[in-house]
């Protein structure tokens, strides 16, 4: 193993601690009391971003030619897959930006509204951090090295570890209002609907929604031989 993707290997242990541990265990109750909520968001926020830019420069550097090496060669299918799965990935965080989330921050006052799960809600009430997962999980079929399974996997563990968390703070807070929410979603996808405990309403989703989603798309793979050095399309 080479000192590159070590050092990439530790920085993502440290980005993965970084939400397990200061922001899904007790420890951030013991920083809230001491901070109050605002500061706590403050800390945590620079935390994320200073992890955040660790974990960009060094995968860059972990990826370089002669350092990184290939655990698979991905299919034809696999290359496609990001093209696939990140509109509907976008379409999840564009539906969670602009849908009153009792499950984001400072939105736990959306428990309360008469029908709190609508739109993209019904289908999972972690629309967000499923994104992210997609976005992961496709990432990771459609490359096959050793830094790109390192950078996603930091990716998408907090992100699934934070549906469950998130769970167990709001019912915590708000009991009785998260039953009833929790009673009308789930964490996985089309499950509650599935279960007959809620039903798929396209309508509240929105075209727009939609059409934000596929313009990012198209916009992220404009951008992607700039930002990340290689084409986003399997067939450049």
């Amino acid at each position: 193993m080479t000192p590159e993707l070590t050092a990439l290997i530790v920085t993502a242990g440290a980005w993965i601690l970084l939400h397990l541990v200061v922001a899904g265990s007790p420890l951030r109750r013991v920083i809230v009391a001491k901070l109050r909520q605002p500061g706590f968001q403050g800390m945590f926020s620079l935390l994320s971003l200073a992890g955040l830019v660790a974990l960009v420069m060094a995968y860059r550097s972990a990826s370089a030619p002669g350092v990184n090496f290939d655990l698979w060669v991905p299919g034809h299918a696999a290359l496609w897959t990001p093209l696939v799965v990140m509109p509907v990935a976008l379409l999840l965080i564009v539906g969670s930006l602009t849908t009153p989330n009792p499950t984001s921050v400072g939105m736990e006052r959306a428990l309360q509204a008469p029908t709190p799960a609508r739109g993209i809600l019904r289908v999972t009430r972690h629309p967000m951090l499923w994104g992210f997962v997609l976005w992961a999980a496709a990432h990771t079929a459609a490359n096959g090295d050793a830094a790109s399974l390192v950078l996603f996997v930091a990716i998408a563990a907090p992100a699934l570890a934070g549906m469950f968390s998130i769970d167990r703070k709001r019912a915590r807070r708000d009991p009785v209002g998260w039953q009833r929410y929790a009673a009308v979603t789930s964490i996985v996808p089309f499950v509650a609907i599935a279960a007959g405990r809620n039903q798929f309403v396209a309508g509240e989703i929105g075209l727009w929604r939609a059409g934000v989603a596929l313009l990012v798309t198209a916009a992220i793979v404009a951008v992607h031989p700039l930002l990340i050095g290689v084409s986003a399309l399997p067939f450049s």
